[in-house]
């Protein structure tokens, strides 16, 4: 007895030790989320990044200015099958399809397609229908001197990179088009155009103005128009018209004149 007694109390101690020696688990701290410093020390005066001057890089002598860098409009174009002939030359003769619509609404307002010609026979007389009306043949591609300011100048820069064959979707803002009056009625004031044109063929510029090059009437991107020929004396009726031949280059000081609504 005093055996087992001496036995527990012997164990006891051990018991207590054991408990003291367990080192405690100490308790969690609740995780807190550091707030995020501040670019912009308190108090400071965010200024707001200035788009202008350093937006383009400029030459030298060109003083830096401050203010917001915009732009007024743009020309866009999409290429719809690149062309398998030579690159477009600038200053050189373009034969052009197109087909032209206002972009506010898409109306097509003027085709190289829709001005027909008539075919004519080996002695040079017109080929007549059925009806008795001459027979029209394919429409016929507009001529226009590039670069020559004959053409509106959404015209004039929307060839760039294309080759003969090519086909292309010209976008056209109205200021590089027919401008804030536009060409009642055909085109509206202030219209953003659209056009589809496909290079048919590039030739050096003739010396002389040759018959047969179409001007572009109303909504044709050229002045000019097409001016009928005059009936011969004693003919039953008038021989249908070819295109009139374009409008020689005017003077450097004084613009082209402005095409006439069909």
């Amino acid at each position: 007895m005093n055996r087992i007694a001496l036995m527990l109390a012997l164990a006891a101690p051990l018991t207590v030790n054991a408990a003291q020696t367990t080192p405690a688990k100490p308790a969690t701290k609740p995780t807190t989320t550091a707030a995020p410093k501040s670019a912009t020390a308190p108090g400071a005066v965010k200024k707001p990044a200035v788009a202008g001057a350093s937006a383009i890089k400029l030459p030298p002598g060109v003083p830096a200015v401050k203010g917001l860098l915009k732009t007024a409009f743009a020309l866009k174009y999409q290429d719809i099958s690149i062309g398998t002939g030579a690159l477009a030359e600038s200053g050189k003769l373009y034969k052009v399809h197109y087909t032209g619509y206002l972009a506010s609404d898409g109306k097509k307002f003027d085709s190289s397609f829709d001005h027909k010609m008539p075919v004519m026979d080996k002695d040079g007389k017109p080929e007549m229908d059925a009806d008795g009306k001459p027979k029209m043949g394919e429409g016929q591609p507009i001529q226009f001197p590039q670069g020559r300011g004959r053409v509106i100048p959404g015209w004039d820069q929307g060839f760039e990179g294309m080759k003969i064959g090519g086909k292309r979707r010209i976008f056209i803002p109205y200021q590089l088009a027919y401008g804030a009056m536009g060409r009642p009625p055909v085109i509206p004031a202030k219209s953003d155009l659209i056009f589809d044109v496909e290079l048919v063929d590039i030739t050096d510029l003739p010396t002389a103005p040759q018959p047969g090059m179409p001007g572009m009437q109303g909504g044709r991107p050229m002045p000019g128009g097409m001016a009928p020929k005059p009936a011969a004396p004693g003919s039953a009726a008038a021989t249908p018209s070819a295109p009139a031949t374009a409008p020689a280059a005017p003077p450097a000081d004084k613009p082209a004149s402005p095409p006439q609504p069909k």
